[in-house]
């Protein structure tokens, strides 16, 4: 990372993640994967100053168009922050890995943060993997990770926490992750979201190898290295079906 940002770089990486291919979903045209774009329908400034509306999939010409007048917007961004924000959710986390070298660590350290709380499963990015996770929060600096809050909660954790995730079937295989929760009850309601009959896990960590803690959703997120979590199980206690199985 830089001790100050070079925007420049950063508008020249947006740029070549805007060119890339429009993935196509079951529901296309309606909804599409890209880094700029949830869906193949949009809107765009017509010569007279209207507004007109166009597929990209289909009309080549109107994907140009497009392209041009998201490229404008990069280049009038003012921060990295605004860029990261144009970027779409499911591909934040793909593009601060790729601008990290670009960036001020205070720049780095708050894109992180936004992208993290924002993404729906960020557990599960399939651009991002677990190892290169970890080394983004340990690169962060965790006064500008957290806020001021969540940094004083951070700072007082005991010397070993008691931490709990909720799963179901769509991240089951997912329980060494580094998301976990200190509210058992908010595990649990990630373990019955969607109407699924989840579980919730329990386990130990020791404060050095928690990285983070936010709590900006009111989840006592923790960011924690798997490999250290100790004595993993079913959590006990539970009322609705969620007994200890072993």
């Amino acid at each position: 990372m830089r001790k100050e940002t070079d925007l420049n770089q950063v508008k020249d990486l947006a740029k070549t993640f805007l060119m890339l291919d429009i993935a196509e979903t079951r529901m296309s045209p309606l909804i599409v994967r890209h880094p700029f774009t949830d869906t193949g329908i949009v809107a765009f400034r017509k010569e007279d100053g209207g507004i007109g509306q166009a597929n990209l999939l289909e009309d080549k010409r109107e994907l140009q168009k497009w392209r041009r007048q998201m490229t404008e917007q990069i280049d009038r961004s003012e921060s990295a922050f605004h860029i990261h924000l144009m970027v779409t959710k499911p591909y934040r986390l793909a593009f601060l890995k790729y601008a990290q070298p670009y960036l001020s660590q205070k720049d780095f350290s708050e894109i992180l943060n936004d992208a993290w709380v924002r993404s729906e499963s960020p557990n599960n990015d399939p651009n991002v993997s677990q190892k290169e996770l970890l080394a983004m929060f340990r690169d962060a600096e965790p006064t500008d990770l957290m806020d001021e809050d969540e940094y004083l909660q951070f700072k007082q954790l005991d010397d070993t926490v008691t931490v709990y995730r909720g799963v179901t079937s769509y991240n089951a295989e997912k329980v060494k992750a580094l998301s976990w929760s200190l509210d058992y009850d908010k595990a649990k309601w990630f373990a019955h979201r969607f109407g699924e009959d989840g579980k919730v896990y329990e386990a130990q960590s020791d404060k050095e190898h928690i990285l983070a803690y936010f709590n900006s959703r009111n989840e006592q997120e923790v960011i924690v290295d798997p490999k250290h979590l100790i004595d993993i199980s079913e959590a006990e206690g539970m009322d609705d079906g969620f007994l200890l199985s072993q």
